[in-house]
């Protein structure tokens, strides 16, 4: 599985990054074919709470699926969007299972 991390608007620290990394591997543990995986961490409107914008883009044989939250900070954010990825993922395993 590829992990591929943008930073948009701001500069990723390598703590962030390995934070994303660590939670966005445990994806694997509910669908292994997983290929790609993109997080992309945006500055919303700088000064505001609740600017903080995760999105995970993560490729499966046959489809793309995404998710975005918006939170107070990246971790909560990435947190939001990996609880979110993994029932998305369990759906989908079971559409293949039943074809």
């Amino acid at each position: 599985m590829e992990i591929k991390i943008q930073s948009i608007h701001f500069d990723a620290t390598e703590k962030l990054q390995a934070f994303i990394e660590k939670k966005v591997a445990k994806l694997e543990k509910s669908f292994e074919e997983i290929k790609k995986v993109e997080v992309q961490c945006k500055v919303v409107k700088p000064a505001t709470a609740q600017n903080k914008e995760v999105s995970l883009t993560v490729s499966v044989p046959g489809s793309t699926l995404f998710v975005e939250k918006v939170s107070d900070t990246f971790e909560e954010s990435t947190d939001l969007c990996v609880d979110s990825m993994k029932v998305q993922l369990q759906k989908y395993k079971e559409k293949l299972r039943n074809r």
